[in-house]
């Protein structure tokens, strides 16, 4: 399908997200939309896949304009659909049931047509997906794949991305790529990509298009390097992060002999010790344990042996309350599901962490959430609610309402989503908090983060933890033979 976007303009409030854009994408071709966190990007996106509507503007398909779909299914029936970061599905149901929702089966449902055609479109692109699983027992890049072929049975030709190898495998992503080229090459599909993961856009993509502020600045075809696409998004390349190891004696956390219980796995007899200023990288496929180690360290987990203490007072079968007294901080991947809330502003956030009394001081909390924005550069305001903001922004928000000095800092994937320069300042935030002493443990997907950023790297697989005591020596490739559970040449780590 081709599609064309005239002079598309979308405001929220004095924020110009889309300001007089116009593109063109043609059948058959992968599409890469670039840009800094807040550039504009979900928004387009979300327009032309109905999820919002322009201002003003026009979408042409195929040569004819399509100004009568304003909602998602009006999108899909249109053609367009939109995979989300998180996928839209029903945890209560199964692959099958998910895959038949929202589709029209007819006053004769035929679960045995439904499911040789879930089985057929899944076998064409390489999928693997039972159709009795539920939902609950899918990972990302499964329940990815499953939304992927719940649209192309709905007859869409058009496909946009959002994000889609956070979180997912190196396996499902090879998976996912060679799928995408298919639908491409073979059914002239025409697919856009939002992401911020350079690499995976120079491997998948034939062109890109970038945004800035709210505009359409540049455009290049494949192949580019890094560091062309990197200047193209911010006017200049980025210096090379030099890795300093601060050495402290002091214990910030040790986890003794401990053994963690998940739905899919367990950790068993686990030691760790963290010291001040020391920064720990946790790697590992979705639910290898590594997510048990990490929120153990701060309540949410509790071990069912062993011993935690942090700072030298026992911890162990205390609540999250109580590790947050303890000046322990957590930060979650799901920013709006249990990092911030929904439905408030940046002010009723700052004063949910600054304000003890019964009897809020709005003009306060106003002034030090005014503060905040200026000090940590969000793109909002005090009376903004927090889901109009970017995910960078977001981000940002949530490093603000943290503490300024804690003894740990637990973090599941502190850049997820977020583009070059926005993880680099993130992280010259969490590196000037080691700097004062905080200890930083911290989760990613993202190997080179990983390998960049942390003095020691523990890799989970299936329950089982290898530790890489110094990870400047160590490499990318070395740590996805250990992710993938290879663990030969352990006894060299």
């Amino acid at each position: 399908m081709d599609i064309e976007l005239k002079h598309i303009h979308k405001r929220f409030g004095a924020v110009h997200a889309n300001n007089d854009i116009s593109l063109k994408v043609s059948a058959g071709h992968i599409v890469a939309v670039l840009g800094e966190n807040g550039a504009g990007k979900s928004t387009l996106m979300k327009i032309l896949s109905g999820y919002q509507p322009a201002d003003s503007g026009e979408i042409w398909l195929d040569g004819k304009s399509a100004a009568s779909y304003r909602t998602p299914q009006g999108a899909i029936s249109a053609g367009i659909g939109m995979l989300q970061q998180d996928p839209l599905d029903i945890p209560a149901f199964t692959v099958l049931e998910n895959f038949v929702y929202g589709q029209n089966t007819g006053f004769l449902f035929s679960p045995r047509k439904w499911r040789e055609r879930l089985k057929s479109i899944s076998a064409r692109l390489g999928f693997e997906l039972d159709s009795d699983q539920p939902i609950a027992h899918l990972s990302i890049g499964q329940r990815q794949q499953l939304e992927i072929v719940r649209l192309l049975s709905m007859g869409v030709r058009t496909l946009i991305l959002d994000e889609p190898t956070t979180g997912i495998s190196a396996e499902q992503k090879l998976v996912l790529f060679k799928a995408l080229r298919e639908l491409a090459m073979h059914d002239h599909m025409s697919i856009l990509l939002v992401s911020h993961k350079l690499e995976d856009v120079i491997a998948l993509c034939d062109s890109v298009v970038v945004l800035r502020g709210g505009r359409l600045v540049g455009k290049l075809q494949m192949p580019a390097t890094t560091d062309e696409l990197v200047r193209l998004m911010f006017g200049q390349e980025l210096a090379p992060h030099a890795h300093e190891c601060l050495i402290n004696p002091k214990i910030a956390i040790n986890l003794d002999n401990v053994t963690l219980k998940g739905k899919r796995v367990t950790v068993e007899n686990f030691s760790m010790k963290i010291r001040s200023c020391e920064v720990i990288g946790l790697a590992g496929l979705e639910e290898s344990g590594q997510d048990l180690i990490l929120r153990a360290c701060v309540g949410l987990i509790k071990a069912t042996r062993g011993q935690i203490t942090v700072n030298g007072t026992d911890m162990t079968g205390k609540s999250y309350r109580d590790f947050l007294a303890g000046n322990v901080a957590f930060g979650a991947a799901g920013r709006l599901e249990e990092g911030l809330i929904a439905g408030l502003t940046l002010t009723e956030h700052i004063a949910l962490t600054t304000e003890n009394k019964t009897l809020v001081d709005w003009a306060r909390a106003t002034l030090v959430t005014d503060h905040k924005i200026k000090q940590y550069n969000v793109r909002g305001r005090p009376d903004s609610p927090i889901e109009t903001l970017s995910g960078g922004n977001q981000q940002r928000l949530l490093m603000a309402l943290m503490p300024d000095n804690p003894v740990l800092m637990a973090l599941e994937q502190p850049t997820r989503g977020l583009d070059v320069d926005s993880a680099r300042w993130i992280w010259q935030q969490l590196l000037e908090r080691r700097a004062h002493g905080t200890a930083i443990l911290f989760s990613s997907p993202d190997l080179d983060e990983l390998v960049t950023y942390s003095d020691r790297i523990f890799v989970a697989y299936a329950g089982r933890i290898v530790e890489i005591p110094d990870a400047t020596q160590t490499n990318i490739d070395e740590l996805g033979r250990l992710i993938g559970g290879n663990f030969e040449k352990e006894s060299a780590l």
